[in-house]
């Protein structure tokens, strides 16, 4: 497994890293989000998803109520799931897990929701509030992220 920690002065950096994750999505892919209330998970999520559709401007609305929204973007569908409102984790397959599973790539917050339905292999990114705007992140992933990890944290640290 690999893993890497980062830290992230402020909401621009959240925002690179987001940026530079959309760079590395694949077909497949399951990106788990933990963090507290307050944490970046949202944030991380919206950068991702404006860069991997290729338009800054996106309106990125987040899917506490709605639960999930999709995006056409030119790598896959990115299903982003808010699970924090879910009552029993079977509900995950009435939100279209298994769709994004299928053909597309899974952004989901609030992964612990799920217990053992939490799909592996997957990206688990962990934020955690320090200072102010500050975060750290925390990146672990097995076989098929092991690369994309090291290649993501030597993009970040060269700007």
């Amino acid at each position: 497994m690999a893993a890497c920690d980062l830290e992230l002065p402020d909401l621009a950096a959240t925002i690179r890293l987001g940026a530079a994750l959309a760079r590395l999505i694949r077909v497949g892919d399951v990106i788990a989000l933990h963090g507290d209330l307050g944490a970046g998970k949202t944030e991380l999520a919206r950068a991702l998803i404006r860069a991997a559709a290729g338009d800054d401007t996106l309106i990125v609305p987040s899917p506490t109520f709605t639960l999930v929204e999709t995006y056409d973007t030119p790598v896959a569908v990115l299903w982003h799931f808010d699970l924090y409102r879910i009552d029993t984790p079977e509900q995950v397959w009435e939100l279209g897990l298994e769709e994004a599973l299928a053909d597309g790539v899974a952004l989901i917050e609030w992964p612990e929701r799920l217990a053992g339905l939490l799909p592996s292999p997957r990206l688990d990114l962990t934020l955690r509030i320090a200072q102010g705007d500050a975060r750290q992140a925390t990146l672990a992933g097995g076989s098929t992220w092991t690369d994309r990890i090291g290649a993501l944290a030597g993009a970040l640290a060269h700007g």
